[in-house]
């Protein structure tokens, strides 16, 4: 998922025990509570049913590294807690890269990221068995 597919794929990841595995591709980690997003996959990693690879730019505005940063403290608590999954999960950090990286028709556009990331999200369905 991009975007906010991607924070759908971590909240995906938290309820459906029949998902092998996902990547999230800029998806959104905390926030404010609102009627549609009441609670935020920060807050839920101890309920993670499936490991998931997180792509993210380290100059993204809307999702800063110090949410990365939380959501990686938060999945070692739920590691440490007896969740598995939460202890295979995986970041990549692409440094100077902003939001929507992927996204070959924007500005945002960054090709080496872009492709180091769809390479990385390939082989990661691969090691978890999913293609």
């Amino acid at each position: 998922g991009f975007g906010g597919g991607g924070r759908q794929v971590w909240r995906y990841a938290m309820h459906q025990p029949v998902l092998k595995a996902g990547v999230a591709w800029y998806g959104r980690l905390v926030g404010e509570a609102t009627p549609f997003t009441p609670r935020h996959p920060a807050e839920l990693t101890d309920q993670l049913k499936a490991p998931v690879l997180g792509l993210y730019g380290g100059a993204d505005p809307g999702i800063p590294v110090s949410s990365i940063d939380l959501m990686k403290a938060r999945l070692a608590e739920a590691s440490s807690a007896g969740n598995r999954f939460a202890g295979q999960c995986e970041f990549v950090i692409y440094p100077d890269t902003p939001h929507a990286f992927h996204a070959d028709y924007r500005a945002s556009y960054r090709k080496d990221a872009a492709q180091d990331g769809w390479r990385r999200c390939l082989a990661w369905f691969k090691q978890q068995g999913v293609v």
